[in-house]
């Protein structure tokens, strides 16, 4: 049970760098919502909220970068 407390902590790090680069560099902001092991769940805001590559934010971005670190996501979903 520690380990999955552990490693969802180390998902939600990993999202804030994503947001603090993203809220520096381009108005915009990614957030944790929820993982349940192989999903992870965000909710983009700010400039990137109604931007028309927020879906390549989402896979080509957040979603190559969190699966370089946790191999066994299988998909990130913005809601």
């Amino acid at each position: 049970m520690v380990e999955k407390y552990s490693e969802i902590e180390q998902i939600k790090g990993l999202i804030a760098e994503l947001d603090d680069y993203i809220n520096h560099y381009h108005g915009g902001s990614v957030s944790f919502v929820s993982y349940d092991g192989k999903v992870v769940k965000i909710r983009l805001g700010g400039a990137c909220a109604d931007c028309p590559m927020s879906s390549s934010t989402v896979h080509g971005w957040v979603e190559g970068t969190l699966r370089q670190f946790f191999p066994k996501i299988e998909s990130v979903e913005e809601i």
